[in-house]
């Protein structure tokens, strides 16, 4: 029977002999994993700076994981956690604006940030995108702004249900790609996501394999559109309703490089057992 998942662009038909040399280098790949905990518009598991203290306490009294971690919390508190968070948690904004200052009213500066000792953003996540309606324009002109000053970003890309649906994932995923692309000269400061959209805050989330397939596509993709170095290198995280029961499956993909964690990042000891999945 068609699912969602049944119909594959021609882009992804190609990949799979590049997937299958690929799924022989886990074990010998450099890329570090990469877990990242988005808390959205929330104040941990409350509405309160002792919210955000019990939260950041937890995750200081783990041990290190093998991974690299970061974790972005609202605007409000990036100071008061930059603050407290231990030195193996960078602390990521949300979200920044294209121009350094100016009348931007409600806007983030990345030159603000850096000044603050915050060296890590999310550009173009799915709910900026379909609830503020920034387009990839925007997402290539904030990643331009970040790559003069030095910002490591993560921009997010990611496809709609009826997309997957009709077999256009990487038709959709594409024109973001190459929004990232002609805006990036220093591929180290950067961190791609690669969330679907349908997978995001529902319960839905790709299978193991579905994850790995799309992971190993976009890894084609750059490999044929920028070069076999920048795909071999670049780190992609996966995001969708990870949680601690599905993160080993997940992570066992050659080309899932770490997780962009929503609502399980809220919990200190479920976001700690997702980045365990890489140890």
């Amino acid at each position: 029977p068609t699912t969602i998942f049944s119909n594959l662009s021609p882009i992804m038909m190609a990949s799979r002999t590049f997937r299958s040399a690929k799924a022989l280098k886990r074990f010998f790949s450099t890329r570090t994993p990469i877990v990242g905990g988005n808390w959205k518009l929330n104040a941990g598991n409350g509405m309160t700076k002792d919210s955000i203290d019990e939260l950041v306490k937890g995750l200081n009294d783990s041990k290190i994981p093998s991974c690299e971690m970061f974790i972005c919390p609202p605007t409000l508190y990036l100071e008061r956690v930059q603050n407290s968070a231990a030195s193996h948690l960078a602390v990521c904004a949300q979200n920044i604006y294209s121009e350094p200052k100016g009348a931007f009213t409600g806007e983030t500066s990345g030159d603000m940030l850096l000044d603050m000792g915050i060296k890590w953003a999310l550009i173009g996540h799915s709910e900026r995108r379909d609830i503020f309606g920034e387009s990839d324009e925007l997402l290539g002109a904030k990643i331009a702004h970040a790559q003069r000053i030095g910002l490591n970003v993560v921009p997010c890309i990611g496809e709609h249900k009826e997309e997957r649906e009709a077999g256009k994932t990487m038709d959709v995923l594409v024109p973001q790609l190459q929004a990232i692309c002609d805006n990036v000269s220093d591929w180290s400061k950067i961190v791609i996501a690669y969330e679907p959209v349908w997978a995001i805050g529902t319960g839905l989330t790709a299978t193991p394999e579905q994850a790995q397939d799309t992971h190993a596509d976009i890894r084609t993709w750059l490999s044929q559109n920028v070069s076999a170095e920048v795909a071999d290198n670049l780190r992609i995280q996966y995001g969708g309703s990870v949680k601690d029961s599905n993160s080993a499956a997940l992570a066992a993909g050659p080309d899932i490089d770490g997780f962009l964690v929503g609502g399980a990042s809220l919990k200190a000891p479920a976001f700690l057992s997702i980045c365990s999945a890489f140890d």
